[in-house]
């Protein structure tokens, strides 16, 4: 899967999900249907700004899209690095980061996450 499916099948279920059409989408977001259409495919590539349109328009975060994006282009989990204490290691104060995989949507504030 590439990520690009992952985004559009995204938008596709939040702009479902909130009842709003392709149409409708396309009239406040100023970006054709068809574009809409292939983007929500996962035949075109959105840029920034055209997803941070389409954000504001179905009323969620750019933040949140992604995080969607990446919990299912991962199949449902996200891989989290998170420092491993220094006391597990044996070592003194340096902190090597460690991969977890934790379940999409449990990420605490200022874990960084990456899909895998």
């Amino acid at each position: 899967m590439l990520l690009r499916h992952a985004i559009g099948s995204v938008l596709r279920r939040i702009r479902t999900e909130r009842g709003t059409t392709l149409r409708e989408l396309s009239e406040h977001s100023q970006v054709s249907v068809p574009y809409l259409s292939e983007i929500e495919r996962g035949r075109k590539e959105a840029s920034s700004e055209i997803l941070a349109a389409l954000c504001r328009v179905l009323d969620v975060s750019e933040g949140e899209l992604l995080t969607s994006a990446a919990a299912e282009f991962a199949g449902g989990q996200v891989l989290s690095l998170v420092p491993e204490s220094p006391a597990a290691q044996g070592m003194g104060s340096t902190h090597e980061l460690q991969p977890a995989v934790v379940a999409a949507g449990t990420q605490k504030p200022g874990v960084v996450a990456l899909a895998a």
